[in-house]
């Protein structure tokens, strides 16, 4: 196998300030004989000095495009719109496989350039479990911001902090009633943060699964006052919420957090939406009589960057490692050719990982 050459991009999402690889796995990665090469990016939650010091070289952000073309472009969320053409072996969350607005855009450019996408949802074990993922730190924030919101206590635009700035917050205060939660997904990554956040905040939610959601008892839904769904869907299924769920004169649900974003996908679980939420704008309402608030932002984890940064990190390290190898990154690659094959595209010259 050559020497593997990672490329650790800036995100350009202004609100990013999470990374794939935190210092100290650069430091393990260098010294296991990989050349790692770091954007310069002062949103990053950890500086660039950390990496220099583990013995990264350091260049200009955005200089990925220049990069050689054995280079591993490692990142986290969207690219910019240019180039046209992706030369490169990327490595980031493309959600690019479940026709989501762009994804025939995007996988375009791959093929136009020759490159490949190793989207990280889809790096995963023989049982089809992902190796790395931000899941419980996504269900934490959503389930966290959810209580705030419900209790009034939200405040925009969000801020990036620290999980013991966000406990303190949750604290109930004195007085303050209970109210009945619900979380879906509950025993997946996502719902597991979720529970833990809403037991934090002095709640004991209702925790639901596939068990409960293949045979949905929309009433007992409808019922709870707050709902966090963590449900990640690869096909058809009934939706949890409707338009008519909305109208309903006896609705209970006044605030929704939708922690896995499946908006624009013909398999969102909560089609009443067709947009996220931000961190300028976090929650939107969706209908007023009785009210409905919605929080959907898609990168949740971004907001206790240091944490979620260095667990994804520890989970990935090991997998760069093997990269190259068949197996997981094998079965990464495969799916990027068969969404390509599925919208006829011509197949990038990266066959192998």
């Amino acid at each position: 196998m050559t020497e593997l050459h990672l490329w650790l991009r800036h995100e350009t999402r202004t609100t990013e300030r999470r990374t794939p690889i935190v210092p100290s796995d650069a430091r393990r990665l260098v010294r296991d004989g990989v050349t790692l090469t770091v954007e310069d990016s002062p949103q990053r939650v950890f500086p660039t000095g950390a990496y220099e010091e583990a013995g990264c070289r350091v260049v200009e952000a955005g200089s990925w495009v220049d990069a050689p073309a054995d280079a591993v472009i490692v990142g986290l969320k969207e690219l910019p719109d240019g180039p046209e053409q992706l030369r490169h072996r990327h490595v980031f969350f493309g959600h690019a496989y479940k026709a989501q607005p762009g994804a025939e855009a995007l996988l375009r450019r791959f093929v136009a350039g020759g490159g490949a996408l190793f989207d990280l949802e889809y790096l995963v074990d023989d049982n089809g479990r992902r190796l790395a993922a931000f899941g419980y730190w996504a269900g934490y924030v959503g389930a966290a911001l959810a209580v705030l919101h419900h209790r009034g206590r939200l405040s925009a635009p969000l801020r990036p902090t620290s999980k013991e700035e966000l406990d303190a917050e949750l604290q109930p205060a004195p007085g303050e009633a209970e109210f009945a939660s619900l979380v879906i997904g509950a025993l997946g990554r996502s719902g597991r943060g979720a529970r833990v956040a809403l037991a934090e905040a002095g709640l004991d939610p209702t925790c639901w699964d596939l068990t409960e959601t293949r045979d949905l008892d929309r009433q007992a839904l409808l019922d709870h006052e707050l709902m966090v769904n963590t449900v990640l869907t690869t096909g058809p299924s009934t939706p949890f919420l409707t338009d008519k769920d909305l109208d309903d004169p006896g609705r209970r649900l006044r605030t929704v957090c939708d922690v896995t974003c499946d908006v624009g996908s013909p398999y969102n679980v909560l089609p009443v939406y067709d947009t996220v939420t931000d961190w300028t704008d976090p929650v939107r309402r969706l209908h007023e009589e009785p009210a409905l608030d919605l929080i959907a932002i898609d990168n949740l984890p971004s907001l206790l960057p240091k944490e979620a940064s260095t667990d994804f990190s520890a989970a990935l390290t090991p997998q760069l490692l093997e990269f190259g190898v068949a197996g997981a990154w094998g079965r990464d690659l495969d799916r990027y050719h068969e969404a390509c094959r599925e919208l006829d595209l011509t197949q990038g010259e990266f066959r192998d990982a």
